[in-house]
């Protein structure tokens, strides 16, 4: 390859990268952590805080180690705490988001295996802004023991046994 070519190929790959590295902030994750499991266990939630600059709509999340990962919010309903599947979660611009323990949260299920307390679970979060660009945003995930699962130091995640681990029927 000549080398005026070559520079031009590096600047592009340098202004892609740039503009990849803009993309990615403007929607922030902090505090991401999954629920590690007992053995057999088939469902566990993951949790985090999430931030951004425009707003925004969580349209999707995946995982390698679920074959299903969708976000679920808990509410209180007749006084019966009920469970659904929301189609997306919207992000005002400049608001922070908990995903947390008996609220809104991701639920990843079908786990082929164990998660445990140690372990790292990549998750892909895809939002889309009003003008329907889509960014996706590269989460690595700890997985916390119940005991360790509490909040971290000045977040306001809410502790564990709120949403209860074992069986997790739809």
């Amino acid at each position: 390859m000549p080398h005026f070519l070559s520079r031009i190929t590096l600047g592009a790959a340098l202004i892609a990268s740039c503009i990849g590295a803009a993309q990615a902030q403007q929607v922030t994750v902090q505090d991401a952590w999954v629920r590690a499991t007992v053995p057999q266990q088939k469902a566990t939630g993951a949790f985090m805080r999430l931030k951004a600059d425009k707003d925004v709509r969580l349209v999707s999340v995946s995982t390698p180690a679920a074959p299903i990962a969708e976000v679920h919010e808990m509410k209180m309903v007749d006084n019966v705490m009920k469970m659904r599947a929301v189609e997306g979660l919207d992000l005002h611009a400049g608001k922070s988001v908990d995903l947390q323990p008996g609220g809104y949260h991701v639920m990843l299920m079908d786990l082929p295996a164990q998660v445990k307390a140690g372990d790292v679970v990549p998750l892909t979060l895809v939002f889309q802004g009003k003008d329907g660009q889509r960014e996706t945003v590269q989460v690595q995930a700890p997985a916390r023991s119940m005991a360790s699962a509490a909040a971290p130091a000045g977040g306001s995640m809410a502790g564990p046994g709120e949403h209860g681990g074992g069986m997790h029927k739809h």
